[in-house]
């Protein structure tokens, strides 16, 4: 099974990624961590990202779902995927399951706030609320539980 832990930047989808990936002993991707200089070069300047720019990015993502599914292996990846059209992309097949982080834009601000070392430009905040269009078919779990009860409740609600 692939879990991709979505949301708006600031909602926790790394934290809560790493920590669900060593729960169940399997590998966690960092979405961020596969964006083309360009794309983070612009997001550090405050610039928003474009489909155009998000393709190379999800299609990134993707060969690494497509790798964990044929080898048969678990992962944990955090994503925005902010769009349907997106999650489109990345959902190859029915072992892969979106879990959103919901919040409101106060929580996420605040966060964003106190975070350093991140090449996302917290003034995107509102950019990435504008472009996302909340998921029907994802497991909906508030974000401002603790990475640890969120984890819990996507462990209940998922089997792997």
């Amino acid at each position: 099974m692939i879990i991709i832990i979505m949301g708006v930047a600031g909602s926790g989808k790394s934290t809560v990624g790493k920590l669900l990936a060593d729960e169940l002993g399997c590998h966690f991707y960092e979405g961020d961590d596969l964006h083309p200089r360009a794309n983070v070069k612009k997001m550090a300047q405050g610039i928003p990202l474009d489909d155009k720019d998000r393709a190379p990015w999800l299609e990134a993502i993707r060969k690494i779902i497509r790798g964990a599914l044929d080898r048969h292996e678990n992962a944990v990846i955090a994503c925005s995927a902010l769009k349907n059209s997106y999650r489109d992309i990345l959902r190859l097949s029915e072992d892969v399951v979106f879990v959103y982080l919901k919040g409101d834009f106060a929580l996420f601000q605040q966060r964003l706030a106190g975070r350093s070392g991140h090449f996302m430009n917290p003034n995107l905040l509102g950019s990435q609320f504008e472009t996302l269009e909340e998921p029907e078919d994802a497991l909906q779990i508030d974000a401002s539980l603790s990475p640890e009860e969120i984890a819990r409740q996507i462990r209940k609600q998922v089997s792997i």
